[in-house]
């Protein structure tokens, strides 16, 4: 019975320091030396300081800037902790009104665009945490940026189709714009 027990106890030791530490560590360093960036959270920085990841929106609600498409976790947008889907139906009123108040949000921030508001705008994607918007929902917003910001709309439409990334290995996906480096580059413009 005593060497069953000290078996067990030895075998339960060696495998969790095989599996619960040296897996992990192999794991992250291999991670680390073939996708540095990705494995440190695809980081953007400016100046020297974080200002956002890649993979992860914001909220952008200010009019100056490009807005990203509405965030499902809560308590805050963006939460990366509780990111999941929402399961609502589309006649509960936790999904319609969101949806409801940002295109309220972007007809009271662009009065005069009556052009149809591409459904990125308007909804959540299933994380919740969507860094990207589509190429038309960023178009769809020029106008009000242009505007606001005292800048010429055929500049910023180039600046919205030279952010424009492509679908993954040419086939995989649509095309997508960075809603952070699409502001980050309009804070750049001159």
């Amino acid at each position: 019975m005593l060497i069953q027990l000290r078996t067990a106890i030895v075998t339960l030791l060696l495998l969790t320091l095989l599996t619960g530490v040296a897996y992990p560590i192999a794991v992250t360093g291999i991670a680390k030396l073939a996708f540095a960036s990705r494995a440190n959270g695809s980081l953007v920085v400016r100046n020297g300081r974080v200002v956002g990841s890649h993979l992860i929106g914001q909220s952008f609600d200010d009019p100056k800037y490009f807005w990203g498409r509405i965030s499902a976790t809560s308590p805050m947008p963006y939460n990366a902790s509780a990111s999941s889907g929402s399961n609502l139906g589309p006649s509960n009123s936790a999904l319609v009104d969101p949806s409801k108040a940002r295109v309220d949000a972007l007809r009271a921030a662009d009065p005069t665009n009556r052009a149809p508001i591409p459904i990125d705008l308007v909804t959540a994607s299933a994380s919740g945490l969507d860094p990207h918007i589509s190429p038309s929902a960023a178009h769809y917003q020029v106008p009000r940026v242009a505007r606001i910001r005292g800048l010429d709309e055929a500049r910023l439409q180039a600046l919205v189709d030279a952010l424009t990334e492509p679908p993954d290995f040419v086939l995989i996906g649509e095309p997508r714009v960075n809603v952070l480096e699409l502001n980050l580059a309009l804070d750049g413009l001159k």
